[in-house]
This record gives C-alpha cells, sequence and structure tokens, in this order.
C-alpha cells in the first residue's frame, strides 16, 4: 500500500496494515533523500568545474535523437567544396597562360599576319567559328566525354584564343596592354572574393544577365558596322564591362553551388571543373579587352 492510500476498513486490522506501511514509507522517503543529495553533490561539483570543461562535457553528449556531433564529416564536406573551386580556378589559370605564350609566339612569328594575308577575312571567320564549336562541344558533352578530353578541348580553345588575340599587339602598346593585364587581375579576384563571401544571391540575376549580354553582342554588331564612332565604342565597352562583372560574380557563386551540389562525387568534379573553368576564363578573357579599349592607348 502506497503513502496517503487510506485505510478500508476501521478497526484492528486497519491498523495494522496503517502500521505496516510505516517503515516501507520511511524507506522510500530515506531512498528519495539520499537521491537527491546525490543530485546536489553532482550539481554543486559541475558548477565548480572550469567553462571549458563544461562545454567539452556537453558536446560528447549525443543531441535528443541519438546523433552526435559530426565536426570531422563537416570540416571533410567543407574542404572537399574548398579544393574543387581551387580546382577550377587553377584550370582557369592554365588556360591564360596557354592564351598568352600563344599570343606571344602568334605575334613574334608573324603568323596571324601571315595567316590573314593568305585567307583574309574568310580565315578570321573560319577561326571564330571554330572557337565557337569548341565552347559548345565542352558545354554540351562534358557528361559523355572524359574529363582529359575536355581539359584537351579547353587548351587547344584557349590556345587558338590565343593565335587571335595576338592581334593586340598591333593595335596597342605594350604598357597598354599590361596595364589592362594587371587591372583584370586585380578586378577579377575582387569580383571573386566578393561573390564568394557575400551573403547576397547572384544566381537569381542569371536570366537578366544572359539577356544582356545577348543585347550587348547585337549592340557591338550594329556599332561596327552602322556607328563606328569612339564615344560609341568606349559607352559599348564600359557596359561590356559591368555586364561581365556581373557574370564574374554569377559565375563564381554558381561554381560554389555546383561542387557543394556534387561534393561526394570526384568524377563529376572532374568533369564540371573544364566548364567552369571555361566560364571564368571567358568572363577574365573579355574583361581584359573592355579594359584595354577603355585605358588602352593605340600605336
Amino acid at each position: 500500500m502506497t503513502y496517503g492510500q487510506q485505510p478500508q476498513n476501521n478497526g484492528q486490522n486497519g491498523n495494522q496494515a496503517y502500521e505496516s506501511s510505516q517503515p516501507q514509507y520511511g524507506q522510500t522517503y530515506a531512498q528519495e533523500q539520499s537521491a537527491q543529495a546525490q543530485q546536489n553533490a553532482q550539481y554543486y561539483a559541475d558548477q565548480q568545474q572550469p567553462a571549458y570543461a563544461q562545454q567539452a562535457a556537453f558536446a560528447q553528449q549525443p543531441y535528443a535523437s541519438g546523433n552526435p556531433i559530426d565536426t570531422q564529416a563537416t570540416y571533410t564536406y567543407e574542404s572537399a567544396v574548398h579544393s574543387s573551386i581551387t580546382r577550377a580556378y587553377a584550370e582557369m589559370a592554365i588556360g591564360l597562360l596557354v592564351t598568352i605564350v600563344s599570343a606571344v609566339l602568334s605575334y613574334n612569328s608573324g603568323l596571324l599576319v601571315s595567316f590573314l594575308s593568305s585567307t583574309g577575312t574568310i580565315g578570321l571567320i573560319g577561326v571564330t567559328i571554330a572557337q565557337l564549336v569548341l565552347v559548345f562541344v565542352i558545354s554540351a558533352r562534358v557528361m559523355s566525354m572524359s574529363p582529359a578530353m575536355s581539359r584537351i578541348l579547353f587548351y587547344i580553345y584557349a590556345a587558338t584564343m590565343g593565335f587571335t588575340l595576338s592581334s593586340i599587339f598591333l593595335v596597342y602598346n605594350l604598357g597598354s596592354i599590361g596595364m589592362a593585364l594587371g587591372l583584370s587581375v586585380g578586378f577579377f579576384f575582387a569580383l571573386t572574393m566578393l561573390a564568394l563571401t557575400t551573403k547576397r544571391d547572384m544566381l537569381k540575376a542569371g536570366p537578366i544577365l544572359l539577356t544582356a549580354l545577348i543585347v550587348l553582342v547585337i549592340g557591338q554588331l550594329i556599332m561596327a558596322f552602322i556607328l563606328p564612332t569612339s564615344g560609341a565604342n568606349m559607352l559599348i565597352s564600359a557596359i561590356g564591362l559591368l555586364i561581365f562583372a556581373g557574370l564574374t560574380a554569377y559565375d563564381a557563386q554558381k561554381t560554389r553551388a555546383l561542387f557543394a551540389q556534387y561534393a561526394g562525387q570526384p568524377e563529376m568534379i572532374k568533369r564540371f571543373s573544364i566548364v567552369c573553368a571555361l566560364n571564368l576564363y571567358l568572363d577574365f578573357v573579355n574583361i581584359f579587352l573592355y579594359l584595354l579599349r577603355i585605358f588602352g592607348s593605340r600605336d
């Protein structure tokens, strides 16, 4: 019989039942007092521990769901994403190096001048079409091609871009080219760091930037044939610089989001790193050309 329950029968039987319940109640009460004393002792002992010791003990306890904090897995995931982003930018840097070497060799050997003298405008149009085909193949068939083949096509594209860009040595002096290249590196680095550290979502601006790019290309064609003035070219260059600044930030966040999605799939990372490197490469080259048109001095 538990404590607090009244005896149902009066008399001797009830008194005996009531008296027999007293030792049990006293024993239960003593046990409760002992348990409470142990809890109080543990509480005051915990209060005397240093704060960092209590936090360490709490960190080792599982959540209510029974799953502990897996800090090692979180670190590994973030490290994989960071390594993948670094890989894409390294591929882009190698592509730029191939372009620079190709441009210098084409200019020093007179290869571009000889090619244009032999083929004229048709040859230049043919090279441009070949470049567009390479971009399309790399972007559209990245899932079906091997990563090695995608990388080779990207470097071929970078080499042909250097071949056509060697014409800038015929138009601008070396000081202007060096200044534009230095500004492009600083501008590109600042935009990339801003995109990767800001909380603003630039991915939503993708359709707007793509539409602005199409309008820019159409405007450049119109200005080239209808109104080829220096003022109009300066305006187009300024607008183009702003558009590709936005595209640089967009592609940086797109690269991070893509690699975060496939962080646990190394083969997919190898495939998409070439496409991301190509997009970043195109952003850098266009920023360089627009800065050269704005600040460059013609020979």
